[in-house]
């Protein structure tokens, strides 16, 4: 199904009774990223999963946005949809604009599932700054009237050789709203997050490091950690079964 708000189209499906649970996508992800999770909720409350401007077969933004203006058009969708409050899961980048929401509109959540959320701003190590050196110098250079015609080709490489997985895959706007988002910290939000919120983690997370599940949980004013052995950035495929029964039993 398409939803319309404020001229930007969104897709999301729909389905189930009961309480309501929305899914919140990781970057790169969609609505069909949490399938298994949706098919199995479903059975028990009325599930929501869509795909964020950018994602999916949603539309992009018609501007670079960051967590304000990704959490504000979930609080449209809230309002297209007629949902007063519900519960949130959120994945990755999706954690980030949950983060914002939850501490915006505490009235509007239920509980919150958090999973291997994005949010807090890592240490930078000597290998990234030698990396953000290396593309600053290269820009620089590159844009010299003397590379003309293959100033674009020089840059592409140049970004392929130093810039992030995430970063290499994205083109336009969704490249320039990656670097936003990636630099805006969300630790001053934390413990204005008055939610229920619980913390699922993968062990062996290599995108976003148990530590910052730890920092949450001490800065979250009711929110505890789960977290699992053998398991990476998606924990909630990971360890799938175990995951569907901790959920619903936080959830009731």
């Amino acid at each position: 199904m398409f939803i319309e708000i404020d001229g930007t189209r969104a897709f999301y499906i729909c389905a189930g009774e009961g309480d309501t649970v929305i899914l919140m996508h990781g970057w790169g992800g969609s609505a069909e990223s949490f399938r298994p999770v949706f098919d199995y909720l479903s059975r028990r409350y009325k599930v929501y999963a869509f795909d964020f401007p950018g994602f999916g077969e949603s539309s992009l933004p018609p501007k670079v946005w960051g967590k304000e203006e990704y959490g504000k058009f979930f609080m449209n969708f809230l309002e297209s949809a007629g949902i007063e409050r519900t519960n949130i899961i959120a994945h990755s980048f999706g954690g980030r604009i949950a983060i914002w929401f939850a501490a915006n509109y505490p009235e509007k959540i239920n509980k919150l599932i958090l999973v291997n959320s994005a949010g807090i701003k890592p240490g930078r190590t000597l290998k990234y700054h030698i990396k953000v050196a290396i593309a600053k110098t290269g820009k620089k250079l590159f844009t010299l009237s003397i590379f003309g015609k293959y100033r674009e080709r020089l840059l592409n490489n140049l970004y392929r050789l130093v810039g992030s997985k995430d970063y290499q895959q994205q083109t336009g706007i969704m490249r320039s709203i990656l670097v936003k988002v990636v630099n805006e910290d969300l630790r001053g939000l934390l413990p204005k997050i008055i939610a229920p919120t619980l913390l699922i983690w993968g062990e062996n997370d290599k995108d976003v490091p148990l530590s910052s599940a730890k920092i949450m949980e001490s800065e979250i004013k009711d929110a505890g950690l789960v977290v699992f052995k053998d398991a990476g950035h998606f924990s909630y495929l990971d360890k799938f079964s175990d995951f569907c029964v901790i959920v619903t039993k936080f959830f009731g």
